[in-house]
């Protein structure tokens, strides 16, 4: 374990989020220690990795990194508000079961589920959309990457509001690094008409970046599980409309129609389970790597399947953008020696 600091804004047993926010969310002490945990030198906790514990991570990079191969399949033959709407619809079809069984939505409150209508949108509905939107001009490699810029704007969020006010000189590199890294990658790939699906990925960042947030501080009380499983339901509503209004009127390939299939059952819904199976297996802060290994996967399967080309802007930009999301997301030395999930 390094020490780039655990990213959930949650207690560890409460089980995972919505997405890997850096650690620009609540931190919560880890449970004492047990079988499984080891001791750094510093005095902070590790997961001792076990096997169960690999195959979870491997499983949860490739979940993770495969998105936007299959995204980019579907926008080809589907509006991005249908494989919006087919995917999170899938995604709670599944999920809603699980929480049924575990009588968790009677313990949510009226506060909680005016926050999950917040979440929903400001994490999914907005931030799936545009994704969606942008991967119409954008390859897939290319976004993946600058999505991978989320722990960095994160990293500035956390800072701003005073959720983490420990901007030391490394994290500060790591903002620049990560900057220089965006700015290389858009500026050598990005086509004059390519601006507004920029644009779009920008929503979508941010998006992705304060989602975490308002786990964190309005709904940390609330069953993680059952907030995500909730968020996706809202937007199955929401979507509805816009996907009848902008359905398909020819035959749709059938690779499109899976590609949906694939982000709603495996992306989305097996992807959560996995990733608290994975968090309860290995513990947060190993699991927080998959913020690094996800767009590593997705670069692979977009120039291997896709045949997307391996751009200079992708050769420069996409070392660059990993590198200061580590560095941008790790904390303080003083704070190092702390205990933390």
């Amino acid at each position: 374990m390094t020490s780039h600091s655990p990213i959930l804004p949650f207690p560890p047993e409460s089980g995972g989020s919505a997405s890997l926010p850096p650690e620009s969310a609540k931190l919560w002490p880890l449970p004492p220690l047990s079988r499984g945990w080891g001791v750094l030198r510093s005095g902070v906790q590790c997961a001792l990795v076990t096997a169960r514990g690999w195959a979870l991570f491997i499983a949860l990079a490739v979940l993770w990194g495969i998105p936007y191969l299959f995204i980019k399949i579907a926008v080809d033959d589907l509006s991005p508000a249908m494989v919006v709407w087919v995917r999170v619809g899938l995604g709670a079809l599944i999920l809603l079961p699980i929480v049924l069984a575990r009588g968790d939505i009677k313990r949510l409150n009226v506060t909680d589920w005016s926050w999950i209508v917040v979440f929903a949108f400001v994490e999914i509905a907005l931030p799936f959309g545009a994704l969606s939107y942008a991967e119409i001009r954008l390859s897939s490699s290319t976004t993946a990457i600058l999505i991978a810029a989320v722990p960095i704007l994160s990293a500035v969020i956390g800072w701003r509001i005073g959720i983490d006010d420990r901007i030391n000189k490394g994290r500060a590199l790591g903002l620049a690094i990560g900057v220089v890294g965006v700015a290389t990658l858009v500026g050598i790939d990005i086509r004059g008409d390519d601006w507004l699906s920029v644009a779009a990925l920008g929503i979508t960042i941010i998006g992705y970046s304060f989602g975490p947030i308002i786990v964190a501080t309005k709904l940390s009380r609330a069953p993680t599980l059952t907030v995500i499983t909730m968020a996706l339901l809202v937007n199955t509503l929401v979507y509805a409309p816009l996907a009848w209004i902008s359905r398909p009127t020819s035959p749709v390939p059938a690779d499109a129609w899976w590609s949906v299939v694939v982000l709603g059952v495996l992306c989305t819904a097996a992807a959560f389970i996995v990733f608290f199976a994975l968090i309860a297996e290995a513990g947060p802060s190993r699991t927080t790597v998959i913020t690094f290994i996800a767009p590593a996967v997705a670069l692979l399967l977009g120039v291997v399947v896709l045949n997307e080309a391996l751009t200079w802007g992708i050769v420069v930009g996409f070392p660059l953008v990993i590198l200061g999301s580590f560095l941008a997301t790790r904390r303080a030395p003083a704070v190092e020696a702390e205990p933390h999930p």
